[in-house]
């Protein structure tokens, strides 16, 4: 060997080159200046976090709420595949059940502390859509 180790690749290193090939196809396209409209009344910009010393701790709340919330509804899915498929016992259900609807719970109490709804949690991805699914 020649200094450098060879390791094999990993999934991570897969999904990374992935996830740089689509980026690198999407188009550049010129973002309009904070306060100016949209060009050619296509949507306005994504919402931007302003690193504002005294809205940093509600931003911060934000972002971490917001990864909770996505992997909250994650976990809710897969119950609903588990369920669906018939694996789990009544009471394993119904505890699947109320721990979802304490954490559903949860979530709303702190987005209240914060002053946040949920919908304010889901971030615009811009070309790629909202990072939550609407509310059902």
């Amino acid at each position: 060997m020649t200094g450098e180790e060879h390791r094999p690749r990993s999934r991570l290193d897969e999904i990374t080159e992935a996830a740089d090939r689509a980026l690198r196809s999407l188009p550049a396209t010129s973002l309009p200046v904070m306060g100016e409209g949209a060009p050619n009344g296509s949507r306005p910009p994504a919402r931007r976090v302003i690193a504002d010393p005294d809205t940093v701790e509600r931003d911060l709340i934000k972002l971490v709420l917001t990864v909770v919330e996505l992997l909250r509804q994650l976990m809710e899915r897969q119950a609903l595949r588990r369920v669906e498929a018939g694996g789990l016992t009544e009471e394993q259900e119904e505890r699947l059940g109320m721990t979802l609807m304490i954490l559903h719970d949860r979530m709303n109490e702190l987005c209240a502390r914060y002053d946040l709804s949920l919908g304010d949690l889901n971030l615009d991805l811009g070309p790629l859509g909202p990072l939550l699914p609407p509310p059902e």
